[in-house]
C-alpha cells in the first residue's frame, strides 16, 4: 500500500471546454509577432492539442515522443529539429501542462547540444505551471503548484482506469503536496 496521499483528480473531459481552450491558444498564438512554421506536437499529452492546433492554424505537424522514456528515442529526432531550427525554420512544440518544467528543460537542452536556434522556438501548453521551472511563452490557463494540487486529467487520459490514473499522479508526489 502506497504512503502517498490521495490525489485529487481533476478531469478536464468536456469536449467543448477543451475545444475552447485549443481556440484560444490557436488564437494566441496567430496574434503573437513570433510566428511557427512547424507545430510539434510532444508525445504523449501534447499530441492531441497539437493535432487540433495544427488544422486550426493551418500548419504541418511534427511529433516528438517524450513520454515512453526509452532511451535515445526521441533523442534523434530532436536532433533533426535542431537542424530545422538552425537553418531558420520557426517550431512551436505543445504540450498539454507546463507542470514542473521537466519535459520543456529536456527538449531545450538537448536542441542546444545539437545546435538549435533557441529564437525559432516555442512552447505552448494548455496549462502552466507559474513556479515551472522552464518557460512556456504561450498558454491558456495559469496555476500555482504552491496553491493548487489538483492532478490535471485530460480528455484523452480519461478513458484510462482511475487506478492507472492515481498510480501516474503518485508517481510525482512532489506535485500533490
Amino acid at each position: 500500500m502506497s504512503h502517498n496521499p490521495e490525489p485529487q483528480l481533476h478531469y478536464l473531459e468536456y469536449y467543448e471546454d477543451f475545444l475552447a481552450k485549443v481556440r484560444i491558444l490557436s488564437r494566441k498564438i496567430r496574434e503573437s509577432e513570433w510566428q511557427p512554421e512547424f507545430i510539434i506536437g510532444v508525445g504523449r499529452g501534447g499530441l492531441v492539442p497539437a493535432v487540433y492546433i495544427s488544422h486550426q492554424l493551418e500548419l504541418p505537424m511534427l511529433s516528438i515522443d517524450h513520454s515512453a522514456k526509452v532511451p535515445g528515442f526521441a533523442d534523434e529526432l530532436l536532433g533533426k529539429v535542431a537542424g530545422m531550427s538552425a537553418e531558420g525554420r520557426r517550431l512551436l512544440f505543445v504540450d498539454d501542462i507546463n507542470d514542473s518544467g521537466g519535459t520543456i528543460e529536456y527538449i531545450r537542452n538537448l536542441l542546444g547540444d545539437s545546435g538549435c536556434d533557441h529564437g525559432n522556438l516555442r512552447f505552448a501548453v494548455m496549462i502552466n505551471n507559474t513556479r515551472s521551472k522552464a518557460v512556456a511563452e504561450l498558454y491558456v490557463d495559469a496555476i500555482d503548484r504552491d496553491e493548487d494540487k489538483r492532478w490535471f486529467v485530460f480528455p484523452w487520459e480519461s478513458v484510462g482506469t482511475k487506478d492507472a490514473i492515481v498510480e501516474e499522479a503518485r508517481s510525482v508526489p512532489e506535485r500533490l503536496g
